[in-house]
């Protein structure tokens, strides 16, 4: 009679055998810094989050080097927004700054991330500008992101995440940073990034001014082939990474990408994701613990390399504990 379980017999046996390890350095934590704060405010509907100020920003930065995570994805909330998103690439944006404190802070200890993308900065809300119909212009929209992109090289940023699902987005940043001599700087693209009901508490974090949805250019839930269609077209236009995003929900399309990408894939743990599990926990419903380490590694067992998650720094203390 074959008996699995005798695999299963003691904590030594299952790690053992076991087939999916997650590594600290496979984590980047998602941080908010906002213009115009004097404290860190916490984000209510995405516990133990915070959005910063430029001066906490070290503190963030010092802990996730000290916890061995891999990185850091930055994201701004500015004061004033206009139509075309300004903000985003002045050189003294809150973005653009708290990517050179962030490099500052990081001294290479772990890789500083910013995303790239509109929809902080717009007063609308989108990721891109709009056209005179009120629909999002993706080629004009292409023009701010190669602006954009420069001046997040320029601050210090080691890999841009382009997540406003424009088409050809990849391919204009990528050449825009080379006309520059930016060749070091990657692209993480935001390859097959779904119109998600599970974006709700980052929308707070970041005050969206979002009025109707983004459906006209993220991907439908409901379509699997044309995650691997985005992805290819990312790695095919330069991206040194490709993503996913979210992530438990669509590890199929996460599998598929993994298993064609000559390229590291990423995953975002996403906020909405992040959020049942505190809500749960704090219920007493769920062990908080448990379910994160099973949250990441289902993400990293469907092929993931690199996963961005809210509870990066305390997942990563934690593998280190069951090491």
């Amino acid at each position: 009679m074959r008996r699995p379980r005798r695999l299963r017999t003691t904590p030594a046996m299952r790690r053992l055998v076991r087939e999916t390890h997650v590594h600290p350095a496979q984590l980047v934590l998602p941080v908010f810094v906002r213009e115009g704060l004097e404290a860190p405010r916490e984000i209510e509907s995405l516990p133990g989050v915070r959005q910063h100020t430029l001066d906490s920003l070290a503190g963030v930065i010092d802990e996730a080097a000290a916890a061995g995570i891999g990185g850091v994805m930055l994201f701004a909330i500015p004061e004033v927004r206009d139509a075309t998103g300004t903000a985003a690439c002045a050189a003294d944006g809150i973005l653009n700054l708290a990517i050179a404190r962030a490099a500052e802070a990081s001294a290479g200890r772990l890789v500083v991330m910013a995303d790239l993308c509109l929809d902080e900065f717009t007063d609308h809300g989108h990721c891109g500008v709009l056209a005179a119909d009120g629909s999002v212009d993706n080629d004009a929209t292409l023009e701010v992101y190669a602006q954009m992109a420069l001046a997040q090289a320029r601050a210090g940023a080691e890999v841009l995440g382009l997540s406003g699902m424009m088409d050809g987005q990849t391919a204009a940043v990528r050449a825009a940073l080379d006309a520059e001599g930016l060749i070091d700087v990657s692209i993480l693209a935001y390859s097959a990034k779904y119109a998600s009901a599970a974006y709700g508490p980052f929308r707070d974090a970041v005050e969206s001014e979002l009025v109707g949805d983004r459906k006209a250019y993220q991907m439908d839930p409901a379509n699997r082939r044309e995650g691997l269609v985005e992805s290819t077209l990312d790695e095919a236009e330069g991206a040194d990474i490709v993503m996913v995003k979210p992530a438990l929900p669509y590890l199929d399309v996460l599998a598929d990408v993994a298993a064609a990408s000559a390229v590291p894939v990423a995953a975002y743990h996403v906020s909405g994701e992040y959020s049942q599990i505190e809500a749960a926990a704090e219920r007493g419903w769920i062990d908080r613990r448990v379910a994160h380490l099973e949250a990441v590694t289902s993400i990293v067992r469907a092929g993931a390399d690199i996963v961005l998650t809210y509870a990066a720094v305390e997942a990563a203390t934690w593998l280190k504990e069951d090491m």
